[in-house]
């Protein structure tokens, strides 16, 4: 099968090519710049076609989707910046991509969405990734809609952050109370569900949600890690109040000095207050997951380890 990819070249997208490569699909990479370092890495790793387009302008998109039998669309961003909006990147770019797939005739899209997207949701991040799904499941393609909790592995901006500052933090800081329990997932049993969902004919016109085994707090999470890495740090509670403040300053100072993604914003926060948990079971048994621990998974890339089969 050829396959479209849109966001192949961030974290989750490699594993995603990875699997796909490995399942003997023909990948064709949607690309702003095909020069880039982490755009040549994957066309040179996996051989994969290259078009330069963007979501953001349609004209450019149907040269990618001319021949193709499906597309996996991965684009998100967590923060933003520039033109780089949530209403931009999850909503309007989705439906760009729609309504040029459906130029050609495509039928089968398989859609990243992300755990607690909802209607009438908190945060604008989960109210565009809700509008960017009712877009997908109103037209008139096979789709399959993936609603991941926060992915974890190698290169990941998530258990690599909070490892690396307790190299050299003296705490290691949650955000309010931390009662809101997340459901973390291996990037691997992403992939697979993304590559397993092209020739799997239940999953069209289905919704998913993904997460591992293991429903955990922040502190648990941040506990976790530390007990992993063998260090010893204080796990200190953020008054809401004062991350509200921090978290304008950085995008504020972002915006306008720095010019680059802020590492917390106030939309997070309001995430960080929800739980991000989700009925997983039937995803986990459609696609062959074979669940480790979160402390297992995250000691394969943090300590090198591998799991043996008692793990799984």
């Amino acid at each position: 099968m050829k396959v479209l990819v849109t966001g192949g070249t961030g974290f989750v997208g490699k594993e995603v090519l990875r699997e796909l490569c490995a399942a003997s699909h023909h990948i064709r990479l949607l690309v702003r710049d095909r020069t880039t370092p982490a755009a040549r890495e994957v066309i040179s790793r996996y051989a994969t076609e290259v078009r330069e387009g963007d979501i953001l302008e349609p004209a450019t998109l149907p040269p990618a989707l001319q021949g193709v039998d499906a597309v996996i669309h991965l684009v998100g961003i967590i923060a933003e910046t520039g033109r780089q909006t949530f209403e931009n990147v999850h909503t309007r770019g989705t439906q760009n991509l729609i309504a040029a797939a459906q130029i050609f005739g495509l039928k089968r899209f398989v859609h990243m969405s992300a755990l607690g997207t909802r209607q009438n949701a908190s945060s604008r991040y989960h109210q565009t990734k809700w509008a960017a799904e009712q877009a997908v499941s109103r037209s008139a393609m096979d789709w399959t809609i993936f609603r991941p909790s926060v992915i974890y592995g190698p290169g990941d901006q998530f258990v690599n952050l909070f490892a690396r500052m307790a190299e050299s933090s003296p705490f290691l800081p949650v955000m309010g109370d931390g009662h809101a329990r997340l459901q973390p997932v291996a990037v691997e049993d992403v992939g697979r569900c993304f590559a397993g969902a092209l020739t799997e004919p239940r999953s069209i016109r289905e919704s998913f949600d993904v997460g591992g085994p293991d429903m955990l707090t922040m502190p648990q999470i941040l506990q976790t890690i530390l007990t992993v890495t063998g260090r010893k740090r204080p796990i200190v509670h953020v008054p809401m109040g004062v991350a509200k403040a921090l978290a304008l300053f950085f995008e504020n100072y972002y915006r306008l000095v720095a010019r680059g993604i802020p590492p917390l914003n106030r939309d997070q926060l309001l995430m960080l207050q929800e739980d991000n948990v989700g009925d997983c079971q039937w995803t986990a048994e459609m696609f062959g997951l074979r669940h480790i621990s979160f402390a297992k998974g995250i000691a394969r890339f943090l300590k090198g380890e591998i799991p043996t089969a008692a793990d799984l």
